[in-house]
């Protein structure tokens, strides 16, 4: 299921606040109003009259620790300065918006903008051998760029967003696991609010705050496989705290700091959940015109440096009176890995939430000419070759989760067979596929007693009788024994059994007579088939090594001494391995990344699944794993499905064969 977590917030009051944003006429709020009730924060100017700073970042590198800010001007180049404000590297041009990430112990990337041409312009600092690398430009922007922000992912992908006044955006990938991308890509063209001007990254969130002048702030996801949905920080008031005019924004932690250039004011909130709680507004009664900030902790200290005017001021408060809690949790950690697709299928021809479940068929007798199924459940069923091209599409109907197994006698005639959900008829859909040539037709339907049919897996026993197990979302499975005795299709009911909470992903190891099924909030759950009212057996739940609901699709795969369980941790785009056998050993988590190489976008809440092990030559040769992805990138259009070899992920994961 393709679940999307709504963050919802009174329409009537968006709305309203629109209506009555303040025009840029207003008049700026009277110090005497600005001052009552606020505690001043008091700034020191850094003495530098002759640099009119353009944009600053505050500079945090463990090994170069004299390293303070880089800062831009239109007119004077950019520079990197030292707390005694000395100029360590600098370069000429005309420069705005800038922006940084560590590569490594000896590199920064730097991305600033180039006034005189309007590009982001991207080059690396070797601080240890003090030198440049030749600046490289994205190109160019239908929109002239206001600010821009770096974000980097768990995967260590490195991305720009160029931030637009008329509310157009670009997100592009320039980096990847510590160096430089030669080819940066565009990954999604953004809609955003009109009037953007400021924006900060929560690296550890994966969250991207965004202002509105005269409306407020808002918060985005800032990986591009999530959905570009927003959700409010803070109004103008009367609908939240914001006085003026909301400017530049810095994140520590949990807090959030906000520049209100209007009011010289700065307000300060606290994430807690998935909401923004306002804490508390501070007074600025120096400052003229205060648009960019950055804040950071510094030995139980947190500094605040503002860009007020083009000049650069800094203040200093304990933890304990900023409000925010010491730092010392260390930094999480993870056991995810990162593997990347070897091929992409051509998209679905639904938009929307289409893509769901594939399936992979064995070509016994030309490996190389297998199929991959995919079910698309606004119309029907979609087949493709090895190299994700479609080489046939079956309009049938809403077709939810397919599975195959072969050798089904039809009539006198042998066929591997597919069967798949119909959500339309609450029936079995049942397709021949030739052995020779995998072309699939229909065979046609079984009913069932289900109310609302949903996922599906097949079973074959020692005598080679196929079974179909479809579930419905109210938790019941139906085992139905399907027969093609004289071109009959017939489902005899074998057994029936449940769990509390909607289920969808399923998949039986045919060799030990056992089927492995996921109650999407709760957990994967095993059971023999062979033996009759056997309780449950929990395998993995949700919440145990990085599980995160939905749990959704699933596969095994058969090694030469190990059988491994795949399913698809969907709440945080990621694919889990246990053993299929007892005790479930877990044996990692893995997330599919970009292949900028081959232009294929990540993979992000999964669906269906499925591996393989069966030899299909080249990168095929020790099998493969498939997954349909939810947000189709670079370019975006419909969802789609992915292979990618089993051999990257036993590498990766350094999984016994």
């Amino acid at each position: 299921m393709f679940k999307t977590t709504l963050l919802i917030s009174s329409m009537a009051l968006i709305l309203s606040a629109c209506s009555q944003a303040p025009e840029h006429k207003e008049a700026v709020v009277s110090a005497s109003q600005v001052h009552s009730g606020h505690t001043v924060l008091e700034f020191k100017t850094m003495e530098d009259k002759a640099f009119k700073v353009e944009a600053v970042q505050h500079l945090a590198v463990a090994a170069w620790p004299e390293a303070f800010v880089i800062q831009s001007s239109k007119n004077q180049g950019l520079r990197i300065l030292d707390q005694q404000n000395k100029v360590l590297t600098q370069l000429e041009g005309k420069f705005g918006s800038v922006g940084y990430r560590v590569l490594d112990a000896s590199q920064i990337l730097v991305q600033v903008v180039d006034l005189s041409t309007q590009q982001a312009m991207t080059s690396t600092f070797n601080f240890k051998t003090n030198t440049w690398s030749k600046m490289t430009a994205l190109p160019k922007t239908p929109f002239k760029i206001e600010t821009l922000c770096l974000y980097e992912n768990e995967s260590k992908d490195l991305f720009s967003f160029l931030i637009g006044e008329q509310g157009q955006g670009e997100q592009w990938i320039i980096g990847q696991n510590g160096t430089t991308v030669v080819a940066p890509k565009l990954v999604r063209q953004l809609n955003l609010p009109v009037g953007s001007s400021a924006c900060a990254v929560d690296q550890h969130k994966s969250k991207l705050l965004i202002n509105e002048e005269g409306i407020g702030v808002w918060q985005y996801p800032a990986d591009p496989e999530q959905p570009f949905t927003r959700q409010i920080v803070d109004l103008v008031q009367p609908h939240g705290q914001i006085q003026g005019t909301p400017a530049g924004m810095a994140l520590v932690g949990k807090t959030a700091f906000m520049l209100d250039e209007k009011a010289h004011l700065m307000y300060q909130y606290e994430q807690k959940g998935k909401a923004w709680t306002y804490l508390k507004t501070w007074s600025l009664p120096e400052m003229k015109k205060p648009e960019q900030l950055q804040v950071w902790s510094e030995q139980d200290q947190v500094k605040f440096l503002v860009n007020d005017n083009h000049q650069l001021k800094i203040a200093s408060l304990s933890e304990k009176e900023a409000n925010i809690e010491p730092n010392t949790a260390s930094v999480a950690t993870t056991d995810v890995v990162t593997v990347q697709p070897e091929v992409q299928t051509v998209s679905v021809p639904h938009a929307g939430d289409a893509a769901d479940d594939p399936a992979i068929w064995h070509n016994v007798k030309n490996p190389s000419q297998s199929r991959v199924l995919g079910t698309d459940k606004l119309g029907g069923l979609q087949v493709y070759d090895l190299q994700g091209k479609e080489v046939q599409y079956l309009p049938v109907g809403r077709l939810n989760n397919v599975d195959i197994r072969p050798n089904f006698m039809w009539g006198n005639e042998r066929v591997d067979v597919a069967i798949a959900t119909n959500r339309d008829q609450n029936s079995l859909h049942v397709f021949a596929i030739d052995q020779s040539t995998g072309k699939l037709s229909v065979l046609g339907e079984v009913a069932t007693s289900l109310k609302d049919i949903y996922g599906i897996c097949l079973y074959q026993n020692r005598d080679k009788d196929i079974f179909a197990i479809p579930n419905d979302k109210d938790g019941t499975f139906v085992q139905y024994q399907i027969t093609g005795k004289n071109k009959q299709l017939q489902g005899t009911e074998v057994k029936r059994f449940a769990v509390k909470t909607q289920p969808e992903g399923c998949v039986v190891d045919d060799l030990n007579d056992r089927i492995f099924l996921g109650e999407e909030d709760h957990a994967v759950w095993s059971m023999s088939l062979l033996a009759n009212n056997e309780a449950l057996q929990k395998v993995i739940a949700v919440g145990e090594h990085g599980v995160k609901d939905d749990i959704e699709g699933m596969g095994i795969y058969q090694g030469k001494n190990h059988s491994y369980l795949v399913f698809s941790s969907q709440g945080n785009d990621s694919y889990v391995v246990v053993d299929a056998t007892v005790p479930y050993q877990y044996r990692g988590r893995f997330k599919v990344g970009m292949n900028l190489e081959k232009n294929i976008d990540a993979i992000s809440e999964t669906d269906g699944l499925e591996v393989s092990n069966f030899a299909m030559g080249g990168v095929w040769q020790n099998g493969m794993f498939v997954a349909q992805d939810g947000h189709k990138r670079m370019p975006e259009g419909n969802q789609n499905f992915k292979y990618v070899p089993w051999s990257s992920i036993v590498q990766a994961l350094k999984l016994p064969e």
